[in-house]
């Protein structure tokens, strides 16, 4: 796992030498309207889709500001809000940025199809979107997230080989994300061609808003239906619901069976460090975040993305839309230390806090 750390470090370097070669070249998105005389002296709005996940306030929103004042001489402004999982007050706070004249926007859709009308008012306005982490629909310019489906074979993957000889004869619950999320799709998408045929899946849920509460209320139901004699093992999407999923194994006597997660949250981290979730996948937010900063700039300026866009995606609205997609780690107790660590995401003695210490020890993290 060492190499697979050293490869996103790797990439995120080739990304930002890219985005510098592509700076230098002339611009050809002609709807950007009069963004394309500006300079360093650039407005980026920033909409981000909630505040329950660790990820969007401690690591996305700094990054990005931090990335766009490097790339602006300190000149560039971030104007931030967060919808907090209020899909019409996003399309409201999209609506004043356009109004107040950001120059691009980097919008991480709380409901994808629903932001599409607020997508195309500021396409019409003149103003570049970049859709972040999930692939919001309407014109959108640019779009750069993680590989979704690999995302959810890494879990699936991990999941089987938690579960061994087990997979043969037991039941596994499936805990998706949000069904507005596009995102979500995707991971199940991906998690089903590995499990399919090797599990059985007892009970299979889309989680509301990928809230714990309700990823808990679901695990209850699933418990009650099957018998916790017959679960072997749980997919969950994300940490946060995972946290859910297992207060309700243990209120139910189940502590012993491997439970999955995403976004490597500190919480999740440290069920892992504890043995209570057996994997997170750790998503490097730097690169992602230094990525979409890159674009925002690049299109606020006019320019071309050609040098740093290689993918192209489809959304269900717009054709070859010009992407990076940043790949993934599995994360389990083995590769703390090559991963969430070294890439300066935690440190050991924020993971390792009283209760946790003994564990630690135990597993080598000091």
């Amino acid at each position: 796992m060492r190499r697979a750390a050293v490869a996103i470090a790797a990439g995120a370097m080739a990304v930002s030498l890219a985005a510098c070669g592509s700076a230098a070249e002339s611009g050809d998105n002609a709807d950007s309207g009069d963004s394309a005389a500006k300079g360093d002296d650039i407005k980026v709005g920033l909409l981000l889709p909630e505040n329950q996940t660790a990820r969007y306030e401690k690591f996305d929103k700094p990054l990005i500001e931090k990335k766009v004042k490097e790339l602006t001489n300190n000149k560039g402004e971030v104007v931030y809000a967060n919808a907090k999982q209020d899909a019409s007050l996003q399309n409201q706070q999209v609506d004043t940025m356009v109004t107040n004249k950001v120059d691009v926007l980097i919008v991480d859709a709380v409901d994808s199809k629903a932001i599409a009308g607020s997508v195309k008012k500021a396409k019409d306005a003149g103003i570049p979107v970049v859709a972040y982490d999930r692939l919001a629909e309407g014109p959108i310019d640019a779009y750069t997230s993680f590989d979704n489906v690999t995302v959810g074979k890494t879990q699936g993957e991990a999941l089987l080989e938690a579960l061994g000889d087990k997979a043969k004869d037991g039941q596994i619950v499936m805990m998706n994300g949000s069904s507005t999320d596009p995102n979500a799709a995707q991971f199940k998408q991906g998690a089903h061609s590995v499990l399919d045929g090797k599990v059985k899946v007892g009970r299979e849920y889309d989680t509301k808003e990928w809230k714990p509460e309700n990823a808990n209320a679901n695990m209850e139901g699933a418990i009650s239906a099957l018998g916790k004699d017959k679960i072997v093992g749980v997919y969950s999407a994300n940490d946060g619901m995972a946290g859910g999923i297992i207060t309700a194994l243990k209120a139910a006597g189940i502590d012993d069976i491997p439970v999955t997660g995403q976004d490597a949250e500190l919480a999740g981290v440290q069920r892992i460090v504890t043995g209570e979730q057996y994997m997170s996948v750790y998503k490097p937010y730097p690169q992602e975040a230094n990525v979409a900063a890159e674009m925002a700039v690049l299109l606020a300026q006019g320019k071309s993305l050609d040098s740093l866009a290689k993918d192209k995606v489809d959304s269900p609205t717009q054709k070859g839309v010009p992407a990076v997609l940043v790949p993934v780690v599995s994360l389990t107790q083995d590769n703390i230390n090559d991963t969430v660590i070294k890439d300066g995401i935690y440190t050991v003695q924020e993971i390792c806090t009283g209760k946790y210490k003994a564990a630690c020890d135990k597993i080598g993290l000091k």
